[in-house]
């Protein structure tokens, strides 16, 4: 379809390219970390650039982790993952006018005690731009409506704003938009095994139907001289 894929060869719980490289729960660490830590509200809720909690209460890690193990995460792991999507992203902006940075993801369908959203039921898709600043606003509306006609149920914003990849990566200004999707695990995956659910064919199906309509709805927009 003319997209590219970039996908981690890592487990976010290992380390979340989605955090800030400063968003270091220093709870985690075995010493006085030697650079700057700037945690989150990720970090204090135990799932910062490094997990604390697997789940509520039960631990990521046997023990601290030394600032080896840490550094060593960041520079193998972290750091080529976002030169990666820098370049990438870099080569598709000087080829085309228009860039659209999808970040994905799955979420629970029920938020605990490490989420905001602490017990409420989820929809099926959250579309998220960091409230309208890491993407243009036609292509989030885009977006939601697009998932919206496939009728299922769709919230902008909320309970995900969007991580730290899109709020560093979407600059409208200069015709790269960021946006963030999180698909509720219940529409494909059993949650209690992790097994493949009922749902996972039909919803591959619509996600490459998605795709084909956004990247021609992208393409577009390229052609559109107002835009950028």
């Amino acid at each position: 379809m003319g997209a590219s894929l970039l996908s981690a060869l890592f487990p976010r719980a290992y380390i979340d390219p989605n955090r800030a490289e400063t968003d270091i729960d220093s709870l985690l660490i075995d010493g006085s970390w030697p650079d700057t830590i700037l945690p989150t509200d990720y970090s204090r809720r135990g799932m910062g650039l490094i997990r604390r909690f697997a789940l509520p209460g039960i631990p990521m890690e046997a023990k601290p982790l030394s600032i080896a193990a840490v550094q060593h995460r960041i520079h193998q792991h972290y750091r080529p993952y976002r030169k990666a999507l820098t370049d990438a992203l870099a080569l598709l902006r000087n080829q085309h006018k228009v860039v659209c940075h999808l970040n994905l993801h799955s979420m629970k369908s029920r938020g605990n005690e490490m989420n905001v959203d602490c017990g409420a039921p989820r929809p099926d898709v959250v579309v998220s731009d960091r409230l309208g600043t890491t993407s243009a606003p036609m292509i989030t509306a885009w977006l939601g409506s697009r998932f919206q006609t496939a009728g299922l149920s769709v919230q902008i914003n909320d309970p995900y704003r969007g991580g730290d990849l899109v709020s560093t990566f979407g600059q409208p200004s200069l015709g790269c938009h960021s946006v963030q999707i999180e698909l509720n695990r219940a529409l494909y995956l059993d949650e209690t095994n992790g097994t493949r659910g009922p749902g996972f064919d039909a919803l591959r199906i619509l996600l490459t139907e998605i795709t084909k309509d956004l990247c021609a709805f992208i393409s577009s927009l390229a052609t559109e001289p107002s835009f950028s």
